[in-house]
């Protein structure tokens, strides 16, 4: 795609998972990527198979519910590849699947600090330079849940929703300097933090067999399948989109 080639990218939750995908795509399509991961194991992985393909990447111990540590990551990055940020991509998240009322306050503080501070956090310290420089993109990475809700993720589902809603009111704060935000909501996806959200044994197995069952194109999606979208958003291919939310989800939510 045009535009990504020489740009640098920060990728955060990029050890396993939808972040892997996505920084293996940017990384194919020439950016530099620093994979941000709070697990250094994860995060070294990808860079490994981002290297073994020809690419750049950069492997960034960040737990992103710590806004000083994030201020540092993203300085101690920028400073190693000699560049700002171009491309942000807010995609660390976690969650536990279970009913909101068997839930407590630590569980809540956990999901609210993981989906909803971090992505602020991160924003906050890559996207001043990006103001400054009047150029950048932003995606975040909601989800379906914080459209039409999910049975089990209640806390979740609002923190998506706020991401959903931080990015249209950022993307009219940010239009004047060049920076367009755009969220993407993936559907039910093939990942570990997904299989662990469901649990195991024959409650998980119904709960993947309903999904497949749900989504008109008959699978639940793989991470690759996120990657060309978020690749697009990034690339000047995508210079006048901002402030749009858009579902990967196999036509699992149609939104017009």
């Amino acid at each position: 795609m045009r535009g990504i080639k020489g740009k640098v990218a920060i990728v955060t939750g990029g050890g396993s998972g939808i972040g892997r995908a996505i920084a293996l795509r940017l990384a194919a399509e020439g950016a530099t990527v620093g994979v941000f991961d709070v697990r250094p194991e994860g995060a070294a992985e990808t860079v490994s198979a981002i290297e073994a393909t020809g690419g750049k990447g950069r492997a960034v111990t960040c737990d992103i519910t710590d806004y000083g540590v994030v201020v540092n990551a993203v300085k101690s990055f920028e400073s190693a590849v000699g560049a700002g940020t171009d491309i942000l991509v807010n995609n660390a998240g976690w969650d536990i699947t279970m009913p909101f009322l068997k839930t407590e306050q630590a569980f809540w503080k956990k999901v609210v600090d993981l989906n909803w501070y971090g992505p602020l956090h991160v924003t906050h310290a890559v996207g001043q330079g990006m103001a400054e420089r009047k150029s950048g993109r932003i995606i975040n990475i909601a989800s379906d849940a914080g459209r039409v809700g999910s049975t089990g993720e209640a806390v979740y589902s609002g923190c998506k929703g706020a991401t959903i809603a931080f990015g249209k009111a950022l993307a009219r704060e940010l239009a004047r300097s060049n920076v367009l935000v755009n969220t993407v909501c993936p559907g039910p996806t093939n990942t570990p933090a997904m299989a662990a959200s469901m649990g195991t044994g024959d409650s998980g197995r119904k709960i993947m067999e309903a999904l497949v069952r749900a989504v008109p194109l008959g699978r639940i999606a793989e991470p690759e399948d996120l990657a060309g979208t978020i690749a697009f958003l990034a690339s000047d291919d995508a210079g006048f989109i901002t402030g749009q939310t858009i579902s990967v989800s196999g036509g699992l939510t149609m939104h017009g």
